[in-house]
């Protein structure tokens, strides 16, 4: 395995490697870069590596423009002294978000995560069946809903949740909105493309574009900021933190 670092302090740089040393000696790191400029030309003449461990705040920019001017198809552990870049970093092919000063064990496990969902493995047959179930599927793509005397057709795009209170369900457009449904959420997760929504919690299901921010919030969950909602119950349960991140990075 071999990894590429992006970081232009030479004290971080020196100090991330021996951190990835101490995790494993056989980790080659094929080059240190300190820039946006010279990032990309790397990129775009030399073998992708297997790993990129990529600060946010370079010599000449942000590390978020190397993927406007190449593509990076390298998954990417962010590390970084800055907590506010935390989503645009999930919406990157980014596995994790580390905050400096690293911590080992914090470095571990992100490899460890990085080894867990890139290298090659067997797929048991039962496991491709359901891939491919998945892959078959068909999602629906509108709602219609009688409101009074009225038909509206709202398309999946124009939802930013659905949410349920006192036994009802209601669909939120991006308008901010809010229409009942005949669905309960059980129904409406087997008829959702789970690569556009997610269920933070038992009361709402999110849309990824409707996503405006994700703070860290108490044990250890995290709050949901939609365009057009300011409920303050937007939080991702604490089991379903891990599944949430791994959803923002596909």
């Amino acid at each position: 395995m071999n990894c590429l670092i992006i970081e232009d302090e030479k004290i971080a740089a020196e100090r991330l490697s021996g951190l990835i040393k101490k995790y494993d000696q056989s980790i080659e790191i094929i080059e240190i870069i300190q820039s946006v400029k010279n990032a990309v030309q790397w990129l775009n003449t030399r073998q992708a590596p297997d790993l990129i461990f990529m600060d946010i705040q370079l010599a000449d920019g942000l590390s978020f423009e190397i993927f406007e001017q190449t593509i990076v198809k390298t998954p990417v552990i962010f590390t970084t002294a800055y907590d506010e870049y935390a989503l645009k970093a999930f919406k990157v092919n980014s596995i994790d978000y580390l905050l400096k000063p690293i911590a080992q064990d914090e470095l571990n496990n992100a490899i460890k995560k990085f080894k867990e969902n890139h290298e090659p493995k067997d797929i048991p047959a039962q496991v491709f069946d359901s891939i491919l179930h998945s892959l078959t599927k068909k999602y629906k793509n509108k709602f219609v809903i009688k409101v009074g005397e009225h038909i509206k057709v709202f398309a999946i795009d124009d939802v930013q949740c659905f949410y349920s209170m006192e036994k009802y369900t209601f669909l939120k457009n991006n308008a901010g909105r809010d229409y009942a449904l005949s669905y309960s959420l059980d129904q409406l997760e087997d008829l959702l493309d789970p690569a556009r929504f997610f269920r933070i919690n038992r009361r709402f299901i999110v849309a990824f574009t409707a996503i405006s921010d994700i703070i860290s919030y108490s044990n250890s969950r995290l709050k949901v900021k939609l365009n057009s909602n300011d409920a303050d119950d937007l939080i991702v349960s604490r089991e379903k933190v891990q599944d949430f991140k791994k959803w923002l990075e596909n």
